[in-house]
């Protein structure tokens, strides 16, 4: 690692600012990727700020676009930034970027859906998982429609500490639409409370730190942007496999204005539902009259505890879909309507 002194004292030399990049290069935010490019360095300095100290630092930068955030960090004195951006069209404004800051940036041309971070910094990194989090931090701008797949592709990556999670608990500051944050920070009871307040929350210390209007970004969205904080926790509130929170959770949110029991009974098979369902909720001591929004992480973890018992005695559980049995009933029932036809005929 260099010298923190000479880190710490890096300024990036005067640039064009990030309009005139948008000029310079001929960019425009592509409507069909949902971009939006934030060009208030002032902003893009704040939520840099609430990532943390970065002196040092070795940041992923996720979506960097034209590079409003990326000059941002790469003044925040890290040891290296590396931004995974898709779109081939910023590139070269970010190339700029990386010839003003020789050493410090590397661009990647990716997804960052499939992109392995787990790769991409030194080993020396690494830390355990009950330290303090690590030199690693992921910060971006996302795009409106990748941010709930890639959170709930990170937040499971958390789970089983792999991918950005190999290091320790890699810090996250991210942006989403206001309403997506303010769900992924929604306390129990609360309008907000969802399926993604749960996932985040029970893996993670989740912080809305701050909304930015609309109008800060260009071109404007029709909703404002929230900046979420998200802190792994070194024990999870649900020890259970991630994809079995999941389909508890989102089995129980399904039917978020009715009772919880509704959704709870999704989990079971027909011919079992009412039975199973009322066991369920019996020896996980849950109220089956609660909202989906009322329910805690503690009665969730119950939930899941003893779901988990129920699949351990039924292997056949946990593979249930009632869309599935749905389905194949329905197709049942068009094919008994067919044969009758037929006889009639």
């Amino acid at each position: 690692m260099a010298a923190s002194g000479k880190l710490s004292t890096f300024r990036l030399p005067p640039l064009p600012s990030i309009r005139e990049i948008i000029k310079l290069f001929r960019l425009q935010a592509a409507k069909q990727l949902s971009q939006n490019f934030l060009l208030d360095l002032r902003l893009t300095d704040k939520i840099v700020r609430k990532a943390g100290n970065l002196t040092d630092a070795y940041v992923y930068e996720v979506g960097p676009g034209p590079g409003g955030i990326t000059r941002s960090i790469l003044n925040a004195g890290v040891a290296e930034l590396l931004v995974v951006e898709k779109d081939t069209r910023f590139i070269p404004g970010l190339q700029m970027l990386s010839d003003a800051a020789p050493g410090k940036l590397r661009i990647v041309h990716g997804d960052v859906l499939t992109f392995k971070v787990e790769k991409a910094f030194p080993e020396s990194l690494k830390r355990p998982w009950e330290d303090d989090p690590p030199d690693v931090h992921i910060i971006g701008n996302l795009p409106f429609s990748v941010s709930t797949p890639l959170i709930i592709k990170w937040l499971e990556s958390m789970s089983c500490r792999d991918g950005p999670f190999v290091y320790g608990r890699t810090q996250m500051t991210l942006t989403f639409q206001k309403e997506v944050a303010e769900r992924l920070a929604a306390t129990t009871g609360s309008k907000q409370r969802s399926r993604l307040s749960i996932m985040a929350q029970y893996l993670c210390n989740v912080r809305h730190i701050f909304t930015i209007p609309g109008r800060a970004f260009v071109p404007k969205p029709e909703v404002d942007v929230g900046v979420v904080h998200f802190t792994p926790l070194i024990q999870p509130k649900i020890e259970q496999p991630f994809k079995l929170v999941e389909k508890v959770v989102q089995n129980v949110f399904q039917f978020r204005r009715k009772y919880c029991h509704r959704g709870l009974g999704m989990l079971f098979p027909e011919a079992q539902r009412l039975e199973s369902t009322g066991r369920l909720l019996e020896l996980a001591d849950v109220d089956p009259t609660l909202r989906p929004r009322q329910l805690s992480i503690p009665q969730f973890k119950s939930l899941c505890d003893v779901y988990r018992r129920m699949c351990d005695e039924d292997p056949h559980l946990f593979a249930y879909n009632f869309r599935e049995e749905l389905k194949q009933r329905k197709s049942e029932k068009k094919e008994k309507e067919d044969d009758g036809e037929s006889h009639r005929l």
